[in-house]
């Protein structure tokens, strides 16, 4: 089908081809200033040109690759151009805009009821679900706000035991050096106690040896040495040791 039959057919539809052509052709000129424009200025004050003599010789450097570009791009806009108008808007041979029928325009509109009552009835269901999820997500957040301050007032617990089992041992380990410390000095002072004792004893006997002939030493019973003691007295003596 010729261009002209085409047009006249998008015509028809309040369609227009090269307009929307146009559209994208001025865009992309749009696009191409901002971007060289851009460029510009950054290298600009990259290179710290402005207000000196390098500020014409960039200007000139710019617009010279900004024209090469340009070239280029046009080259192949103008090939899209034929495309798209030879191949993207062509109209195929035997093409006709059948006559509206009114039957069919109310098939039409009773298929567009139906369509949107199916929406609304999807849409419903996704609000219904999106609530219901919603419901979920407070539910999970508040259990989770519950079992963190759980684990909080847990933390707190626990390091309270410990910090008392740690004060309770510090103290039970010196009140058991205390009480060792003490037994030690209660034995000390038995002991010393008991060799003193045990030596009044000794020097006792030593004294009544020298005094009495040497005959009749081994008929007396001198002291309550441990030879001589009685049962009673040893057990004394060892309970006390």
């Amino acid at each position: 089908m010729e261009v002209s039959e085409s047009n006249a057919i998008f015509e028809s539809l309040n369609l227009n081809p090269q307009l929307f052509i146009n559209e994208v052709l001025n865009f992309v000129d749009d696009l191409t200033d901002e971007a060289f424009n851009y460029f510009l200025e950054e290298a600009s004050a990259q290179m710290k040109t402005e207000g000196t003599d390098r500020s014409a010789d960039l200007s000139r450097g710019v617009a010279y690759i900004r024209n090469l570009v340009q070239l280029t791009l046009d080259n192949r806009l103008k090939k899209w151009e034929e495309y798209s108008l030879r191949f993207c808007f062509h109209v195929p041979e035997g093409f006709s805009l059948t006559k509206a029928n009114p039957s069919s325009a109310d098939d039409l509109s009773d298929l567009d009821t139906l369509a949107d009552t199916e929406l609304d009835a999807q849409l419903n269901s996704l609000r219904d679900k999106l609530t219901l999820v919603g419901k979920e997500s407070n539910d999970l957040r508040k259990e989770l706000l519950a079992l963190e301050k759980q684990s909080l007032s847990s933390n707190q617990c626990a390091g309270s035991v410990k910090e008392a089992l740690q004060l309770y041992e510090k103290q039970a380990t010196t009140k058991t050096l205390q009480e060792l410390a003490t037994t030690a000095l209660e034995f000390r002072s038995k002991l010393e106690k008991l060799n003193r004792r045990s030596m009044d004893e000794i020097q006792s006997i030593r004294a009544k040896r020298l005094r009495i002939p040497q005959e009749d030493m081994f008929q007396m019973n001198l002291g309550k040495g441990l030879f001589n003691g009685k049962l009673d007295d040893l057990q004394q003596f060892l309970d006390e040791i």
